[in-house]
């Protein structure tokens, strides 16, 4: 058990969702530190917290004297550093098999309806809460079709986005579906994803991960 990790995250913030899942499939102990992604124009643009990741995002894992930030990078330190149980398939077809899945959310879906891009929509472009929305479930629907295709179609599914056991594709893809409930997005041509998701949320490691349990919630 761990004593010197600190997470940065805010409570609602996806990425730091998927890091929090990922210490907890670990059974790792972590302080969380919060930082409000709104409040007065965003404690991640503040000087303190730019020393700490000058990408100015969150969520950002202290380790000792160690900084990592990039929620999968972070994963991926947590699986090399403390192996057990792996967040990866031991085989390399299946390590690719598992990135490729989590980086449609982290690469493709996540950041084009990130905090930040809603901002500058709304702020370049006039766009109003309605039409973030439309958005929001245009590029969800978008990579979820292309997921539940995927792991509808594959023998690798299982339990979980591969085989039987949770790792870094389950952790990416439940605060996207939580996202995906959040934004009102129609889930019913989706139930393998749905199936995935419910198989989660019975895993503890995946309920004191979510959002509304962390201390920086409202």
């Amino acid at each position: 058990m761990s004593s010197s990790l600190v997470l940065y995250g805010y409570w609602r913030s996806s990425a730091a969702f998927r890091v929090r899942i990922a210490l907890n499939l670990k059974g790792l102990h972590y302080e969380t530190r919060a930082v409000h992604l709104v409040r007065d124009g965003g404690e991640q643009h503040a000087p303190a917290y730019a020393a700490i990741n000058p990408q100015q995002l969150v969520p950002a894992l202290v380790d000792g004297d160690k900084v990592m930030t990039q929620s999968m990078a972070i994963a991926e330190y947590l699986d090399e550093v403390h192996p057990h149980p792996p967040l990866l398939p031991a085989d390399a077809a299946g390590r690719a098999r598992v990135r490729a899945l989590a980086q449609v959310v982290g690469c493709d879906i996540h950041p084009i309806g990130n905090l930040r891009v809603l901002q500058q929509i709304g702020s370049q472009f006039g766009a109003d809460d309605e039409q973030k929305g439309i958005w929001m479930r245009h590029w969800i629907t978008a990579g979820f079709q292309a997921l539940e295709t995927t792991l509808a179609n594959s023998k690798e599914t299982g339990r979980y986005c591969h085989g039987d056991t949770p790792g870094l594709a389950d952790l990416c893809l439940i605060p996207q579906v939580y996202n995906a409930r959040r934004w009102k997005t129609p889930l019913d041509d989706y139930p393998t994803i749905v199936r995935i998701e419910t198989a989660c949320m019975e895993l503890d490691a995946f309920k004191a991960a979510v959002p509304e349990q962390q201390p920086d919630a409202p």
